[in-house]
């Protein structure tokens, strides 16, 4: 029997331009997926990390960007392995291992040709790949071994530092990466997230974490623009997490900080915004941490209910939207007109539930794939009695010079 939970009309303060209460269903019915077992076999030598990005190509293989083949110290230590499996599950390879990108793993998608997007937080780069996995376009700058001109930490966290160290540092407040504010560059990322392409190839990024801002290119891989600044007003963005863009061209991002997704033109427009207000039931405890009392979730930024940490459209010219939030750790199912069609999970470590869902591959609305952080892990939902919940043939023998995995 599906559960249902009536929509919460709960506008988060400030974001007074979420679409009215009419706009959202009655109810909200729980999604009938299952979670497919051990849907990608790794081979004995490698181990997942967290995962942080997912994708799937023309032929149903599977992308998965995990912060594995872990280099360096404890702390600020490599963290980035690109890593490919066949529709059954089977692993085919390593993709450019040790490149000079492979700094922090954030997203992976794959395009219309097949090519291989890479964003790495890390690095500041993102990388446009052949099917091949050679790399074609670089965008964005590694910070030298050399770092005087571009220091590891922000200047917030060096004046603490100082002042530690018993030296007489201002206190710079707030104390985050985004004080002072960064100046933006065309070419340059600070902490990138995701990408996405309209119709004519141009490819838009979220630049994410510090930048606070969406930048496009040509397919040419010219640089034509960037909008958005820090803050909560429209236009503005509190961690752009995810973009997407839809068959008639409008740009869609995950303004997570703010707990919103964002609708813009193709040159940057502001033209809506939605919020997902479902409740959460009682009971759900975070996947790490405290969890938090009622009264304080719609304050919480990121990890406030429906913020949304992933976002995925489905190809095809009448697409949904699938995301993820870390707290409840639920899947939504989403209108492009922001009308929660389907809910699905809670956060947990077993199957069906999510550990800080990072990233969403959906090749249908039948199956998508789900990355999460905390469990190192990827599932694979397929809704129940369809033919994407019957098991794929198993292949008689691995690729020419590849050894089956165990």
């Amino acid at each position: 029997m599906n559960r249902t939970w009536s929509i919460a009309c709960v506008l988060l303060a400030g974001l007074s331009l979420s679409l009215p209460a009419a706009a959202q269903p009655a109810s909200v019915p729980e999604i009938q997926f299952e979670s497919v077992p051990n849907p990608l076999k790794l081979p004995p030598e490698i181990d997942f990390g967290e995962i942080a990005g997912v994708a799937v190509n023309s032929k149903g293989h599977v992308f998965v960007f995990s912060r594995g083949n872990v280099n360096g110290p404890s702390y600020m230590a490599a963290a980035a392995q690109l890593l490919e499996f066949d529709a059954t599950g089977r692993f085919v390879r390593e993709i450019a291992k040790n490149l000079y990108a492979w700094s922090y793993a954030h997203a992976v998608k794959i395009d219309k040709q097949d090519n291989i997007w890479v964003v790495d937080k890390g690095s500041d780069t993102i990388l446009k790949m052949s099917p091949e996995g050679r790399v074609e376009y670089v965008f964005g700058r590694k910070g030298e071994a050399s770092h005087y001109q571009a220091p590891p930490d922000t200047a917030a966290t060096l004046s603490g530092i100082l002042r530690r160290a018993g030296l007489d540092a201002k206190p710079l407040l707030p104390a985050n990466p985004r004080n002072p504010p960064p100046v933006h560059q065309d070419g340059y990322f600070n902490q990138p997230t995701d990408v996405a392409w309209d119709a004519d190839g141009n490819a838009y990024f979220s630049d994410g974490y510090v930048n606070s801002r969406v930048a496009k290119v040509s397919a040419r891989g010219e640089w034509l623009q960037s909008w958005g600044s820090f803050g909560t007003g429209p236009g503005q963005f509190d961690t752009p997490h995810g973009v997407a863009i839809a068959p008639n061209g409008e740009v869609y991002v995950a303004d997570r900080g703010n707990r919103r997704i964002q609708i813009f033109d193709q040159q940057g427009t502001f033209k809506r915004q939605f919020t997902i207000d479902v409740p959460v039931p009682p009971g759900i405890k975070a996947a790490i941490g405290a969890t938090p009392k009622a009264e304080e979730m719609m304050n919480m930024g990121s990890m406030a209910p429906g913020a949304p940490d992933a976002l995925c459209m489905t190809p095809g010219p009448n697409p949904v939207i699938f995301t993820v939030d870390l707290y409840p750790g639920r899947i939504y199912k989403v209108s492009l007109d922001g009308k929660v069609l389907g809910v699905y999970g809670r956060s947990g470590k077993n199957p069906g539930e999510f550990g800080w869902g990072h990233a969403i591959a959906c090749p249908s609305e039948n199956e998508i794939w789900v990355g999460e952080l905390l469990n190192w892990r990827v599932q694979k939902l397929v809704v129940k009695g369809t033919a994407a919940a019957a098991p794929r043939p198993s292949a008689s023998r691995a690729p020419s010079g590849r050894t089956p995995a165990k």
